[in-house]
């Protein structure tokens, strides 16, 4: 008796374990198919992230070089307009501008910050208070 009572345990025991590995397993695959497919967006991003910092590097180069070339096409224009056309008055003459050497090193014209604050009182914080009645 014993031994049909370890035999029906262990068919028992095959029957669960065999249920237990098919509902595990699938678990289990889709857990590593979301880990790789996780994986794979992350080297993917980490791609194009790299490829934007690239794309704007070589865009700041570029318009970098055509800052300069403008400003060295305006000042032979302005040399030539000077040499070729010396008695235009400046008004009439469209190069009368030219870049000082410090201007044309610097790459950006100076720029006066705006404030964060107004020039006097306003609101609640002004000096004159309404008259009442």
């Amino acid at each position: 008796m014993t031994w049909e009572y370890g035999l029906i345990g262990l068919v028992i025991g095959i029957i669960v374990g065999a249920v237990a590995m098919r509902f595990g397993n699938r678990k289990l695959r889709e857990q590593r198919s979301m880990q790789y497919e996780l994986e794979k967006t992350k080297a993917e991003l980490a791609d194009y992230r790299e490829e934007l910092t690239n794309h704007f590097a070589q865009s700041a180069e570029l318009l970098d070089n055509m800052a300069r070339d403008y400003r060295q096409l305006y000042q032979h224009m302005a040399k030539g307009s000077n040499d070729l056309l010396p008695n235009l008055p400046g008004e009439k003459n469209p190069f009368a501008y030219q870049l000082t050497e410090a201007e044309a090193d610097n790459d950006q014209a100076p720029v006066q910050m705006p404030r964060d604050y107004s020039e006097g009182a306003s609101g609640l914080l002004r000096g004159e208070r309404p008259a009442r009645d």
